[in-house]
């Protein structure tokens, strides 16, 4: 049976997000810019549920602000090539798992970021779907990119954008957030529109929400895979539609040190520090499939794993290597249901702050 890897970039496999790494380099003041804009993103997407609107389109609304502060994209490559940082373990387990299924890489990231991944990893460039930006091609006039710089002192004088657990619509939310929602929705969708900016947000195509399914249907097109038969990783907003799709086609869903809205959506939930987890765990999907791999999972613990291996349901180097690096204890991997999604879903946001930082943890 062939089976397919596809995996988010930033987080289930490096610690980084670019994008706002970029918006601090480039943008005066660019860290409370972004997260403005990520949380106002996250409302568009899951609350507002905005028609043709998809998570992650941060990477879009964010462009003419690089442009208006002399971002080039010789400074995006290099600045993207200089700031990489994997979780341990993400080469070996890109390695190994490329060496037994197909492996795509779908990420929101920006194409200059994923590249200098893929040359970093070792990992084939023509395998990966990601965000394109030549930001070289756009140009501004000196009246509209200081526009663009008063909106940025604008955005970041409004109160922060709260979005409360079981907020379903604009009601549910205060009176400050709705303050803001509203002069971005000013700012983003009526005065920019028209405008070389507007012209730029709706050419940029985040690979993110219904983009990252549509990448893993494309992918099996070449593929020729069922979707029964993908392994996907991911960690956030923008993984959710992807999830559903694999979901729906009986596949294998995993959330890595995933935010609410990934562990929302997930079949496995895990809490790491290391990717040989993901190995294990792609490994026994390889091995036996959906059913098989969650089972093993119900048994995540030192004995139920040595018994999966010596039945070869796992790969018993893999399962050595996971005791070497966890001599003591395990890292956490259960099934997500129902009643456990919630609870789960609190730490795994918890503990993604603790291996991507506080700022990047927060992020939608």
């Amino acid at each position: 049976m062939v089976r397919q890897f596809n995996t988010d970039l930033e987080g289930p496999l490096s610690k980084d997000d670019n994008a706002f790494d970029l918006a601090i380099r480039f943008i005066q003041h660019g860290s409370d810019f972004f997260k403005k804009l990520s949380a106002y993103d996250d409302c568009l997407a899951y609350i507002d549920k905005k028609p043709g609107y998809k998570a992650g389109n941060t990477l879009g609304l964010i462009v003419p602000f690089f442009i208006a502060y002399g971002a080039t994209s010789d400074e995006i490559k290099k600045f993207s090539l200089d700031n990489i940082h994997m979780l341990p373990g993400s080469k070996e387990t890109l390695r190994y798992i490329k060496g037994i299924m197909s492996s795509t890489i779908i990420s929101t990231s920006y194409e200059p970021y994923v590249h200098a991944v893929c040359e970093v990893m070792n990992f084939p460039k023509d395998c990966v779907y990601c965000t394109k930006l030549d930001i070289d091609k756009y140009r501004l006039d000196g009246e509209e990119i200081e526009r663009l710089k008063k909106y940025v002192e604008e955005i970041n004088k409004l109160p922060e954008i709260v979005l409360p657990e079981n907020a379903r619509s604009r009601k549910d939310l205060s009176e400050d957030t709705l303050r803001t929602l509203n002069s971005l929705d000013e700012i983003f969708w009526e005065e920019m529109q028209g405008t070389e900016s507007g012209y730029i947000i709706n050419e940029i195509n985040p690979i993110g929400g219904f983009e990252k399914a549509n990448a893993i249907a494309d992918s099996l097109e070449k593929t020729g895979i069922g979707i029964c038969n993908v392994f996907y990783c991911g960690d956030s907003i923008t993984d959710c539609q992807a999830f559903q799709l694999v979901n729906r086609g009986e596949g294998l869903t995993v959330s890595v040190n995933g935010n609410k809205y990934a562990v929302r959506e997930a079949s496995i939930g895990c809490m790491i520090d290391n990717t040989i987890v993901t190995s294990v765990l792609a490994d026994a999907f390889n091995r036996s499939g959906t059913e098989q791999t969650k089972e093993i999972v119900e048994n995540w613990n030192r004995a139920g794993l040595e018994r999966a291996a010596r039945k070869g349901e796992v790969n018993g180097k893999l399962i050595n290597k996971l005791f070497e690096i966890y001599p003591k204890k395990l890292p956490e991997v259960i099934l997500l249901n129902n009643e456990n999604r919630k609870e789960f879903g609190e730490r795994s946001s918890k503990y993604r702050k603790t291996v991507r930082g506080e700022n990047v943890g927060n992020l939608g």
